[in-house]
């Protein structure tokens, strides 16, 4: 491996730059999904649980968030919510501006409301619909946004399905499997996302995956990688997941992605999932897969995260020098 088989984003980051940005491009959301750590009272630290801050829309809405990206310079945003759905006017207007940009846009939506058909010919456009397990599961927490109503909002698209497995589906034979089966049968589908569930600290619920959980969890997700073609879960994902960042400061993807909440102002730290999170249990693919990169060793001797923090110490001492 080499430097440049990291992609773009290390050159932005030896200049000191976050190359990836995470926007909450609104507080409102239709669903009331238990566990939504959005929504979480620790969340947004001092600033307020999310639903208490202002957020924008129409005109004030697109300008700011194409103010942000010019600000951040990002080759990656990631539009979350709430419910980006909820914005799908302004969207309609940010997005073809965003490819004129050459940004890759990824947006992760409920799919609560039909996806707009012209989205379908916006370039760098990647659609990530989350879903909460098989129907009687998913119905019942992320209602009204059902999956009856997911396969009409998703006719036409080619969309990214994305899982969070928590304890219940573990313990349950096949469920996964079941799932993965389903969603590689619908033309819609070009890949299937598995993400283990990650817990606040102090969090004592029935998602929270223990030892021997997250081990068959790894286990089966690597069995469905080898069964279905559309399981796009990389070895280096899974290995990241056997070997979690130990902190945000070990995170290689939380020290790389600036997280901006509804208000356009507000961060959220220490990564995405703001709050308190618990590292040894992350289950965060883009933290995984980073933190595998991170500990490849260049040549068999100096691991890629050594690299990472002496080329950041650089870039941010130079960006100081430089301003």
């Amino acid at each position: 491996m080499k430097l440049t088989d990291i992609g773009p984003a290390w050159g932005k980051i030896l200049r000191g730059h976050k190359p990836l940005l995470s926007l909450e491009i609104t507080r409102e959301c239709p669903l009331r999904c238990p566990g939504c750590y959005a929504y979480e009272p620790g969340h947004l630290g001092p600033s307020g649980p999310l639903r208490q801050l202002n957020d924008y829309r129409g005109e004030a809405l697109v300008s700011g968030v194409l103010s942000l990206v010019r600000r951040f310079k990002p080759i990656h945003l990631s539009i979350v919510g709430g419910e980006p759905l909820v914005r799908h006017h302004e969207l309609g207007i940010l997005l073809p501006k965003l490819a004129g940009m050459g940004i890759e846009v990824q947006i992760v939506t409920s799919a609560v409301r039909r996806i707009p058909p012209q989205w379908q010919a916006i370039r760098n456009l990647h659609l990530v619909v989350s879903v909460d397990g098989l129907p009687a599961e998913h119905d019942k927490r992320r209602s009204p946004a059902t999956y009856e109503r997911i396969l009409q909002h998703i006719l036409g698209h080619r969309i990214t399905v994305h899982c969070t497995v928590t304890r219940p589906q573990v313990q349950r034979p096949g469920y996964l499997s079941e799932f993965a089966s389903f969603w590689s049968q619908r033309e819609e589908v070009k890949s299937i996302w598995f993400s283990l569930f990650t817990p606040q600290e102090g969090e004592q619920c029935e998602e929270r995956l223990d030892a021997c959980d997250r081990q068959v969890a790894i286990a089966e997700l690597a069995r469905l990688r080898e069964r279905f073609p559309k399981v796009n879960m990389p070895r280096a994902v899974l290995e990241g997941y056997n070997r979690p960042p130990a902190s945000p400061q070990e995170c290689i993807f939380a020290r790389t992605t600036n997280c901006i909440s509804a208000d356009l102002t507000t961060r959220i730290s220490p990564c995405q999932f703001g709050g308190h999170p618990v590292c040894s249990e992350c289950g965060c693919m883009a933290s995984a897969g980073l933190a595998s990169i991170g500990n490849h060793k260049l040549g068999g001797m100096v691991r890629v995260s050594k690299i990472f923090d002496v080329s950041k110490k650089l870039g941010e001492h130079y960006s100081q020098w430089a301003s």
